[in-house]
Formats: structure tokens, C-alpha cells, sequence
């Protein structure tokens, strides 16, 4: 997979937001209202005519001229202009756009980092009976409603799992951790196989981090915001999260000084270090990595998150898209969104750049299941949630990550990590209307 920089775009579209243009009110939203439908009149079957506009970020979009062509083909009185924008630049154009009234007809969005744009003055809502909202993952189209209407409609998927030396695992005799508590001496066990250190952990200590400590409070039992929306950071899951975080590197199974990000796939495929917390298209970069054709089908294998107290889950993250509100032509817009939701339009979007499905069924298509290393992000995906859709929650991670170094530093209990983050997240608020 072509992902080379996906932390850095990841950086930037969960970050962006935050200095754009022009503030955006979040919606805040529990997570129990995920539940939401569209109001708007039905999209009938007839073909899209008029000319819709489309911009999206470089990268998973560079395939989508190819994408759609089946789509123009069938609707031959339709204009469909896409625009790819940098990475660096998607949030704050389109914002700069909305703001002079001149944004496209249909925008890509971020599930993870879209809550600011769910507003009705903003986007339209997902008619009745567009798409079919059991079919995608449930946690990436929760990520999209607020107030219990559904604003975008989920177009990839990915979610973090464990990515590790199957080599090195089977020369120690030992099978993927299950548990927290398998964890470190599964890490300490690949060590003992040759591996520099166990894991190679992010230590970015920002935002990416921010949503591990996340990640780990759910399988510990907890939630970032209790259901009247109030922020819940100092609770015993969260000093759990942070106290296993910082346990990979206590033990010395991970490294305060490294592997940085771009590192992290060299250190891999030369046994510095063993497993990794990832996304999927890491599986089809490490044979770049090694510089061997195959090193990855030997080397190497995939499992689902260890489980806290309540279970195995990650976060949902990909793509989405969204119509805007405005005088554009909501007919064909919403046409063409339909038709991007398709599992056969996203199993062409998955062999034209690896971009995983966001519809569940799209995962049964042979060019996806005879992939074994895929396996455990779709069992991944099942157990997912989304992050907070509230407009502080990137500030709130970033300054998680930063108390997660102070705490795997030894500077810090978790306890007054926890409490520290609290402190900050009400002072922000939430945003909420």
C-alpha cells in the first residue's frame, strides 16, 4: 500500500480543524446516538444529471477518477469534477471554502476527525433510504451523526490491530497475546527470539498517542464521555490505559528513544524491534521495507488488540463524504455518493489503492478475503468505537499523549496524569450547543 506518510496525514486532518479558517461548532453527542437517519426527501433510481463538484484529500482519493468511471458511464448526462487537495492543506481549504460560500458540491471527510463539520448549516442530511446503515462497520457510521441525524456516509476503513514477527514468535514458542497481561511477556519472549525490543512503540507522544490511551480505556471498561456529555478522563480505566502503556516501557520490552514513525518499518524487518499497533496498509509495505518480494508471507502475522477488563476494542477511522448544504445540485451529489457506497464500487476502490471497506459485505470479496493478514482488522472493525464527536477531542488527545510521556518517563503517576487531562478537557468543554 502506497500509505507512506499516513501518520503525517493522520496528523493533519485530526489536527487542522483546529486553526482553520473559521470555528465550526461541534455537536456534542453521547455515544448511544449513533442511531441517527436523515431527513431529507428520498434519491430516487433515474440518472444523476448536472454537474457535481467533489473535492478530496490526496491519497485514497488519487484513484478516484478510475473509481468512478462506471458511474459516468452509466449516468452519461452528469459532470463529475473531482479536485485532490494536499493532505496539509484539505481541512483549512475547505473550511475557507464554506466560510465564502463557494465549497464543493460533495467534500471527503475523516471519521475521526469530522465532528466539527456535522451541522445542518453545513452539510445536508443522509436521505431516507440512501444506503442501508447496518451495512458499514457501526462505529464509522456513528462517527458521522449528530443529534441524531446522520450526516456522512462511510467510504474506507481502517482501525489499529497487532502486527508482529511470526518468526520470532514461533521460535520462542509462543502465540499472540490475548490479554493485557499476555502482553508484556509475549514482547519479552520475542526479545528473547532475537528481537532488539519487543515493541516498537509510537513515541510521538501527541495526538496518536492521545487516541491509544482511548483505545486502551475502552477495553478497560471506561468511556472518554458519560452519556449527559460530560468528560470522564480521571476515571479508574483511564489510570488503567495509562498505566499498561507505560508498562511496555518499564519492563523494557518498548524504548522511550525509539523507533520514530518513519523508523518504525526499518526497525521491523531488522529484528530491532518485533511487533507493532497499526493500521492495515502496513502489511503491504514491509516487503518495500525488507526489500524482498515475499519477506512479508514469511515473516510475518496479524491479531486482533489484546483485551483490557471489557474486551478487544480499537478505534474506527477512515474516509467519508458529505454533501453540502448550499444551491448545489443535492440530487446527483447524493446519486453519486450512493454509488461510492457500494460494495462493488469499494472493492474497486480496494484494488485501485488498497483502501479497505467501510460496507462489511465488501469484505468477502475474494480479492480482500484471500488476504489472512487482513483477517484480524476485520474482526478489528467489528469491535470498534468512535472517538468523541466533539470539537475539543484533538486538543483533549494531544495533551493525553503528552501525559502519557510524563507517565511512561517515570515523571508522573497515571493518577495525576488522568486528573491532569480532566482539569484540561473542562476547561475546553466540549463544544456542545
Amino acid at each position: 500500500m502506497s500509505h507512506s506518510s499516513r501518520r503525517g496525514v493522520l496528523k493533519l486532518t485530526a489536527g487542522l480543524a483546529l486553526g482553520g479558517a473559521f470555528a465550526l461548532t461541534g455537536c456534542g453527542r453521547s455515544d448511544d446516538a449513533a442511531a441517527g437517519s436523515g431527513t431529507a426527501a428520498p434519491v430516487d433510481a433515474s440518472p444523476a444529471t448536472g454537474t457535481v463538484t467533489v473535492w478530496a484529500a490526496q491519497g485514497d482519493a488519487d484513484a478516484l477518477d478510475k473509481v468512478i468511471k462506471p458511474f459516468r458511464t452509466a449516468n452519461p448526462e452528469v459532470t463529475v469534477k473531482v479536485t485532490l487537495i494536499p493532505n496539509a492543506e484539505y481541512y483549512t481549504k475547505l473550511q475557507s471554502a464554506i466560510a465564502a460560500g463557494k465549497g464543493p458540491d460533495v467534500a471527503q471527510f475523516f471519521p475521526e476527525s469530522q465532528s466539527q463539520f456535522l451541522d445542518p448549516a453545513i452539510l445536508r442530511p443522509v436521505p431516507d433510504g440512501l444506503v442501508d446503515k447496518s451495512d458499514f462497520f457501526e462505529s464509522l457510521w456513528a462517527a458521522g451523526v449528530a443529534g441524531n441525524v446522520a450526516y456522512t456516509v462511510p467510504w474506507y476503513a481502517y482501525t489499529y490491530a497487532l502486527v508482529y514477527r511470526a518468526d520470532l514468535a514461533k521460535k520462542a514458542g509462543v502465540k499472540a497475546p490475548a490479554t493485557w497481561d499476555e502482553t508484556v511477556p509475549f514482547l519479552k519472549a520475542l526479545q528473547g527470539a532475537g528481537a532488539g525490543h519487543g515493541l516498537g512503540a509510537d513515541i510521538g507522544w501527541d495526538i496518536f498517542n492521545g487516541q491509544d490511551a482511548a483505545m486502551y480505556a475502552w477495553q478497560a471498561g471506561g468511556s472518554l464521555l458519560s452519556s449527559g456529555g460530560k468528560w470522564t478522563l480521571d476515571s479508574p480505566a483511564m489510570v488503567d490505559a495509562l498505566r499498561y502503556n507505560a508498562s511496555f516501557f518499564t519492563s523494557g520490552t518498548a524504548d522511550t528513544s525509539g523507533p520514530t514513525f518513519l523508523d518504525a518499518q526499518p526497525y521491523f524487518v531488522s529484528g530491532k524491534t518485533a511487533m507493532m499497533i497499526t493500521g492495515p496498509w502496513v502489511v503491504g509495505q514491509l516487503d518495500t521495507a525488507a526489500k524482498k518480494e515475499g519477506w512479508t508471507a514469511a515473516h510475518v502475522a496479524t491479531a486482533p488488540l489484546p483485551a483490557g477488563a471489557s474486551g478487544s476494542t480499537s478505534f474506527s477511522a477512515g474516509g467519508s463524504w458529505g454533501v453540502l448544504a448550499g444551491d448545489g445540485d443535492a440530487d446527483a451529489s447524493w446519486k453519486l455518493v450512493r454509488y461510492l457506497a457500494k460494495p462493488s464500487t469499494q472493492v474497486a476502490q480496494f484494488k485501485a489503492y488498497s483502501s479497505l471497506p467501510a460496507v462489511i459485505s465488501a469484505w468477502d470479496d475474494p480479492a480482500i478475503a484471500d488476504q489472512p493478514l487482513l483477517d484480524a482488522f476485520l474482526t478489528q472493525l467489528k469491535n470498534t468505537r468512535a472517538f468523541p464527536q466533539v470539537s475539543t477531542w484533538q486538543q483533549v488527545a494531544t495533551r493525553l499523549g503528552k501525559e502519557m510521556e510524563a507517565v511512561a518517563k517515570g515523571k508522573e503517576s497515571a493518577a495525576k496524569a488522568a486528573a491532569n487531562v480532566q482539569a484540561y478537557a473542562v476547561s475546553l468543554g466540549t463544544g456542545a450547543k
